[in-house]
Parts: C-alpha cells; sequence; structure tokens
C-alpha cells in the first residue's frame, strides 16, 4: 500500500525514476479498487464512481509510467510503443545514476530537506 500512495503523492511527477516494484504496485492496487468500487457500483446502480476513480488516477499512472521508462534509460515516451513498452516494464532498470536520475533501487532518493542541508553546510 506504501507504493500506491508513494505514487499517489508525486500525482503528475514525470520527472525522475520508478522502480520496478512501484509500478506493478501501484498497478495492482489500482486495479484491486478498481474492481471493487465496480462491483460495489453494480449493487448500488452508481457505476459513475468506478469512471470517475479511473479519471482520478490516470495522471499518476501515465506519471509512474513515465518515471518506470526513465528508470530502464528511455525516454518516458516509449510508454506509447505497444508491446515493447511492457517489455520495458518488466525489466531492471539501469544500475546506478542515468541522465533522468539516481538508481531508486540502492536507496538513493531526492529529498528536499537533504539537499538542503547539504547546500548549507
Amino acid at each position: 500500500m506504501k507504493w500506491y500512495l508513494m505514487v499517489l503523492k508525486n500525482y503528475a511527477g514525470f520527472k525522475g525514476r520508478a522502480r520496478r516494484k512501484e509500478f506493478w504496485m501501484f498497478y495492482l492496487f489500482t486495479t484491486i479498487i478498481s474492481m471493487a468500487i465496480s462491483i460495489i457500483g453494480m449493487y448500488t446502480k452508481v457505476l459513475w464512481i468506478s469512471l470517475l476513480y479511473s479519471i482520478a488516477v490516470l495522471i499518476p499512472f501515465i506519471a509512474v509510467a513515465a518515471r518506470r521508462m526513465h528508470d530502464v534509460g528511455k525516454s518516458g515516451w516509449f510508454f506509447l510503443i505497444p508491446f515493447y513498452n511492457i517489455y520495458l516494464l518488466c525489466i531492471n532498470g539501469q544500475a546506478g545514476e542515468n541522465k533522468y536520475g539516481p538508481d531508486p533501487k540502492n536507496g538513493v532518493s531526492f529529498n528536499n530537506d537533504a539537499l538542503d542541508s547539504h547546500l548549507t553546510n
């Protein structure tokens, strides 16, 4: 659940990199929540709630997919290429830093407070 919330906190962040786990856990929780909302909507005859949820998570989904493409060293636009994007979503990210940022798998993450304290010292 922390991966899902982490993506939502970075709602429209298209810069940086996202691990495989971050993308796939967001995808899993989004699918589960969407199915639950659809089932509830069928019983209550309020189907528009599912559509509303899908629209709400569309931008974070595209953003995390673009960051995932960055993790493998490709432009975020590669997400639009059918079938090849699935391959890219499943492979390991580039080890170490690339032109899109530090490796998120090594525990190096961008933290404004850490950066501020580093710059002031």
